[in-house]
């Protein structure tokens, strides 16, 4: 049996530059992966006599064939004429929370489908399989941070080393739908690239880098908006809802 822990993600920054003609919209964001923290799923794959898919943890209420996992390993096994496996999600990463909980699951099934069947596909060759189960799968292919452009397709690999902060989440029982938090979302160019803003002192970007979907969220949920004024009051560094929300994270150096 082979068994990966996949990880959630955070966003340091996110822009809706424009509106595409397909419906979709342009982000310039970065993406930050959380290795360390107690929000680890585990995915455990095994060879079977037959294909069966069994959870636990957090449920995820969708029908098993729409299920990130299961589809991932449906493109392999379609491609490569794999025999069955036995795969088991232990859910621990919240859904409706823009840290990236079922793109991570979806990549990391590539990954382990490639190793347990010796496919030697290169992360290029499985961040295209991954475009095609979701715009941010491909980024946990590579688990590095990185400037996404595009639908959040197009990565660019950056150096950016937090070593010296403790990131904490926390999330609220709300959930937030990507479809509710672009519903009030007016694209907009910026001069500056967040490339350039990341490179100043992380005490300095709370004036900088800023995340667009929180007027529309915080508007329709206030709650969550309190979170991140409490990361500050708590000492936080720098502090933003993730992705679409509704999670925040926050910055605390450590030591002090």
């Amino acid at each position: 049996m082979l068994t990966l822990y996949p990880n959630p993600k955070i966003n340091l920054g996110l822009r809706v530059v424009s509106r595409r003609e397909d419906g979709y919209h342009n982000i310039e964001t970065i993406m930050y992966p959380l290795l360390h923290t107690d929000r680890l799923d585990r995915l455990d794959i095994e060879r079977s006599d037959r294909f069966a898919f069994t959870q636990s943890g957090i449920a995820v209420d969708c029908d098993e064939e729409h299920n990130l996992v299961v589809r991932a390993y449906r493109l392999l096994a379609h491609d490569y004429s794999l025999p069955p496996v036995h795969i088991h999600l232990d859910k621990h990463i919240p859904f409706g929370a823009g840290l990236g909980g079922g793109s991570a699951d979806a990549a990391f099934t590539l990954r382990a489908v490639n190793t347990l069947f010796d496919l030697r596909l290169t992360d290029t060759q499985l961040a295209l399989y991954a475009l095609r189960l979701g715009a941010d799968c491909p980024f946990f292919i590579y688990n590095t941070p990185c400037l996404a452009t595009g639908i959040g397709d197009k990565l660019e690999p950056l150096s950016i080393d937090l070593s010296d902060y403790d990131i904490r989440l926390d999330k609220p029982a709300t959930g937030v739908s990507t479809a509710e938090a672009y519903r009030g979302i007016t694209p907009k160019t910026h001069t500056t690239p967040l490339t350039t803003l990341i490179q100043q002192p992380v005490e300095q970007w709370a004036q900088a880098i800023t995340n667009d979907f929180e007027t529309t969220v915080f508007a329709l949920h206030p709650e969550i908006r309190a979170i991140k004024e409490r990361m500050y009051n708590d000492g936080a560094a720098f502090a933003l809802m993730s992705g679409s929300g509704s999670s925040v994270f926050g910055l605390f150096k450590k030591n002090s």
